[in-house]
């Protein structure tokens, strides 16, 4: 997981993590220990964070520096 996105992705919106946590349904604590590592975020919630960041889940974990999220044809083909 490459923490360090999703802290950028949310300053980049200006957005803070009030913000963040409303759209997830967790608490303030918990996501500001998934953006210092202290803490694995579950796979529902960052399909939740790509979903809200309209970006891919691969843009989070490093596996694409394209911030974009893949089309829908693509990824039900």
């Amino acid at each position: 997981m490459n923490i360090e996105r999703l802290k950028e992705i949310r300053e980049d919106r200006d957005l803070n993590q009030k913000d963040v946590v409303k759209a997830l349904g967790i608490k303030r604590q918990q996501y500001s220990e998934y953006e210092l590592g202290k803490r694995l975020i579950p796979i529902n919630y960052l399909y939740k964070l790509a979903c809200f960041y309209n970006t891919s889940i691969d843009y989070f974990v490093g596996k694409t520096d394209e911030r974009k999220a893949y089309p829908k044809s693509k990824i039900y083909k």
